[in-house]
């Protein structure tokens, strides 16, 4: 760039200094002139330019400001490199300065109060200037370019250590003032008048009011603000205060049990079950800030320093999270999603064995890959994890608990059950490592089978209801094995009590029949009336005549039902539930009763593809759905022809499938249920006939009828065997697959540990419910290749999985910081809802990706106003200290929040004048303005001080 003080001769002027000698000025041509000339010129370029061109031409933008930028230039003189910044702001306004403890300042424009400024100094590895002629003369040049250009911006010179934060710098205040800036701090060794507000108070006022002055005594207008800065205990900090108490009571100090058992952050968490996590809330800074007031003396300072931080004008809040959030090498982050790694790890092992026992086998070794890290956890480990699947309580699970309303959409177990228990189990066993999950379910499929050999009941698993097919396979099969066990337990049950009878019988009773001459008439019921049938089931009172299903016989007399008309027939009946409405039989015109039937053969997923497969294979010679619930419907029939023995096939159709019972034509049709219900003397017999379908020669059901026996629901065989479907199932564990076993437990795994997070109570963060419910929404479409079982070693399905887990992991610690600031704020639900809000957006780049953009801010910087009524809320938190926490420190400083010091001290005092710029003597006042012209800040604690002077003087 040209220098403005050099100027270019025209043609003419070069031919004529030709002619004469030859000479140079040196008193216009130095290295120190052409210096300043090249400073003059960059500053001229910049101000041209202005904000705007300056940002198109690549201003930074510095990080902790949205609204500083930042150009510089090299700079070279007396063969040393100078690197001179222009700091300006965006948005200019006219007084050029600034708000006092704005959080977005530069260094420099809240030690001294100014807007735009100018740095330079030396480019070297300390980038100050060590020599107080060299700054000087520096400073000087920087003044005289910035004067021959008419700017008014500040320059700063960097001078002595660079820990000592000193500068120098000078601004032209017009054609009469000039502000002089000096700052320095004060390391170590403060005097201990300057610790206090008295002390600092004295030192501005020394730097205006005469030394022959009594400062004490007399009165200055001073404005003074102040910024105080509290900061938490960290839990770093606790850990080692217990630590220092423990090792007091080993040694014999006194006793602090309560110490040992401290309970942790997330003791209530529904993870602290499997791991601890750390706490990402690591405290709380809160500033608060005394607004501008007038002092007069150093005996209103003194008061002020007793004063409690509660008198602030204002309380800010700033949350300090801790560094693994952000940075996921830093520390040994434990959690669902860092084990779940190691889960897809082993999945992506177990296609290279036949069977689980190969992991493990002496005799074999199983793949090559397996390396020793690969560590079998011990065996009382195994006991230890075993007895908690299977001998802590075997109380009925509740599966809806910590469901979220997406949870079925992933094909795993519910989160209560034994299942998935087992394999949250596994991620904490050998670093779920392939060999642990083998030896882990080795045992756990002989526990298994211990409680089928024993008949004990299974736990964590409904011994009834209906089979869920949303499940996986494995829990389906658990399930059935544990109704197996109880129908086998039931059955053992009958058997005992039926030898113990046999034993007490009468000796008039006959012995060719043990149950008695009256036999019959025994297990005749009335409704309310128990009978044998171990495994009928509940019917609803409106299906009894229309649907078939069963009825209880645990359950109170049904609505519609009425006691037995004694009837001769009566004698003969068995199994009867009670009587159905008014519903009579067509032939014997007697009540109809509902029987107690057997419940349908619960069956898993496998069971019903292989049951279909079977019946494809048979072709169309039989109706479909009538072959696959014949053996059900023969049984139904067979209860039927027992609870009314004068039955006939039409009969049965009107109790079991009314809809196949058509009214004649001639007739008025009425509704199904109205026949049902009509009085047997108002339209006997009741007209109608069997549908078409019923009625055609060699249909299925009526032969079905025919070669039914009347045999009760107790008598019948059972359509469930117990003992044949239990011996498949264990056959089924024993012998599964790893590939098959893994993928089940990879997808239960991750609904249980989506469920269980799902239970942490965070408050009203409607960020966070969206949140885990994206999750649910992400991980059903990862985890269906899962279900179909075609899945490949090296498959491209195993990186989704790790991206997934990922994903998991994003959720889970910003799960921690909600639980977290919602425990911490309870009180004060706003602020746990700000600062939340303000982390999410503020993490929300970093989730799904392994790494974060460019753009994306490396630091948290959010900082929340404290409202009133939320102070005492804030302020418990700054427990009051211990016994051994109070002697660490000594308490040097006032204005003490429960107990607690400040930890940083920020104070601006400042004089303020009328003043006119201009040299006549006598000025009307209408020309006359205000400006500071001393000002003083002060930052430090007990241990440091720096302060900033800033001085106007008339040159």
């Amino acid at each position: 760039m040209a220098s403005s003080s050099k100027v270019e001769s025209d043609s003419e002027d070069e031919a004529l200094d030709e002619e004469v000698e030859h000479f140079d000025d040196f008193t216009l041509a130095s290295s120190w002139e052409r210096f300043i000339s090249e400073i003059e010129a960059v500053c001229r370029q910049w101000m041209s330019d202005g904000p705007k061109n300056l940002l198109e031409k690549g201003a930074v933008l510095l990080e902790f400001s949205k609204n500083l930028y930042k150009v510089k230039f090299e700079l070279k003189y007396a063969l040393k490199s100078y690197l001179m910044e222009y700091y300006f702001e965006k948005s200019n306004t006219d007084d050029g300065k600034v708000s006092d403890w704005n959080f977005n300042l530069h260094d420099l424009q809240l030690c001294f109060g100014v807007k735009d400024f100018l740095v330079i100094a030396p480019q070297s590895a300390s980038g100050v200037v060590l020599d107080a002629p060299e700054s000087s003369k520096l400073l000087s040049a920087v003044a005289i370019a910035l004067s021959n250009c008419s700017s008014l911006l500040p320059a700063f010179v960097p001078v002595h250590d660079p820990s000592r934060k000193a500068y120098i710098g000078i601004q032209n205040r017009g054609t009469v003032f000039t502000r002089r800036f000096e700052s320095d701090h004060i390391g170590s060794q403060v005097p201990v008048k300057l610790m206090h507000l008295e002390g600092l108070y004295e030192l501005f006022v020394s730097k205006f009011a005469y030394s022959t002055l009594d400062i004490s005594v007399h009165l200055f207008k001073v404005h003074f603000t102040m910024k105080l800065t509290y900061r938490t205990l960290s839990f770093d900090d606790d850990n080692d205060v217990q630590e220092t108490d423990a090792e007091m009571t080993e040694s014999g100090g006194n006793p602090a049990s309560d110490i040992y058992s401290k309970a942790q952050w997330d003791d209530d968490c529904p993870w602290s079950e499997w791991y601890s996590a750390e706490d990402p809330v690591k405290g709380f800074e809160v500033i608060a800030i005394w607004s501008e007031k007038m002092v007069e003396s150093s005996s209103e300072m003194a008061e002020l320093e007793n004063a409690s931080p509660h008198e602030a004008e204002k309380w800010i809040l700033f949350p300090i999270f801790s560094e693994n959030l952000t940075d996921g090498s830093k520390g040994n982050q434990i959690g669902f999603a860092s084990q779940l790694h190691f889960l897809v790890d082993a999945l992506d092992m177990s296609f290279e064995a036949q069977f689980m026992e190969d992991f493990v086998s002496v005799e074999n070794q199983g793949p090559d890959n397996l390396t020793t890290s690969m560590v079998i956890p011990p065996p009382t480990v195994i006991d230890r994890m075993l007895k908690e699947l299977f001998h802590e309580g075997v109380q009925e699970p509740n599966f809806a608990k910590g469901e979220h309303k997406n949870s079925r959409a992933i094909k795993g177990a519910p989160l209560e059950s034994l299942f998935a228990q087992f394999c949250l189990h596994s991620l904490w066993v050998g670093n779920c490592n392939i060999r642990a999950i083998a030896v882990l379910w080795i045992e756990f499929v002989r526990e298994v089978r211990w409680c089928w050999e024993e008949s004990q009941p299974l736990p964590k698993m409904p011994a009834n209801g209906s089979i869920d097919l949303s499940t996986c396979l494995i829990n389906q099969k658990l399930q059935m094995l544990a109704i197996c066990i109880e129908s086998k337990r039931e059955l053992n049950e009958d058997y005992q009590d039926c030898i113990g009878s046999m034993d007490q019988a009468s000796p008039h009773k006959k012995e060719d029949d043990p149950f008695g001459e009256d036999s019959d008439s025994s297990i005749m019921l009335t409704p309310g009336e128990n009978f044998d049938g171990k495994r009928d089931s509940p019917s609803k009172p409106d299906d009894l005549h229309g649907s078939g299903t069963t009825v209880s016989k645990f359950s109170s007399e049904p609505e519609h039902m009425v006691l037995a008309d004694p009837k001769p027939s009566d004698c003969i009946r068995r199994g009867s539930a009670g009587v159905v409405g008014s519903m009579m039989l067509l032939k014997s015109h007697q009540r109809m009763h509902a029987p107690f039937t057997q419940d349908a053969p619960l069956m898993t997923e496998d069971m019903h593809e292989e049951r279909l497969r079977a019946v494809e294979a048979l072709g169309d010679s039989f109706n479909f759905s009538a072959q696959l619930e014949k053996e059900i419907l023969s049984t139904d029939m067979s209860a039927f022809k027992a609870a009314n023995p004068d039955a006939i096939f039409e009969d049965f159709i009107r109790w079991h499938s009314p809809g196949d019972w058509e009214i004649d034509d001639t007739q008025e049709k009425r509704p199904i249920k109205r026949l049902a219900m009509e009085d047997s003397n108002n339209d006997w017999p009741p007209c109608g006939r069997l549908s078409r379908r019923m009625s055609e020669h060699g249909n299925l059901w009526r032969k079905i009828w025919n070669d039914a026996p009347a045999l009760p629901a107790s008598e019948q065989k059972p359509l469930l065997d117990p003992n044949r479907e239990g011996e498949k199932i264990l056959h089924y564990l024993e012998t599964l697959r790893p590939h098959l076993l893994l993928e089940q437990m990879v997808c239960t795994a991750f609904r249980a540990s989506a469920d269980a997070l799902n239970q942490t109570s965070y408050g009203g963060l409607k960020q966070m419910a969206t949140k885990m419910e994206q999750l649910y929404l992400t991980m059903a479409p990862s985890l269906r290749p899962l279900q179909a079982n075609r899945l490949s070693s090296g498959s491209e399905i195993i990186d989704d999985l790790r991206r997934l887990c990922g994903v998991l992991e994003h959720v889970e610690k910003l799960l921690t910081v909600a639980a977290s600031l919602h425990r911490k704020f309870l009180q004060a639900p706003r602020l746990s809802e700000a600062i939340f809000s303000d982390y999410y957006i503020f993490f929300l780049p970093r989730m799904g990706t392994a790494s974060v953009g460019d753009n994306a801010q490396m630091d948290f910087d959010k900082k929340q106003q404290v409202r009133i009524h939320e102070r005492p809320v804030v302020s418990n938190m700054f427990t009051l200290p211990t016994a051994n926490q109070s002697w660490r420190k000594v308490l040097s400083m006032g204005n003490l929040l429960n107990g607690h010091e400040p930890v940083l001290r920020e104070i601006i005092f400042s004089i303020r004048d009328r003043v006119s710029d201009h040299y006549a003597a006598h000025v009307p006042s209408v020309y006359q303005q205000e400006i500071e012209t001393y000002r003083m800040y002060t930052c430090g604690t007990s241990n440091d001080l720096r302060v900033a002077l800033s001085v106007v003087s008339c040159d």
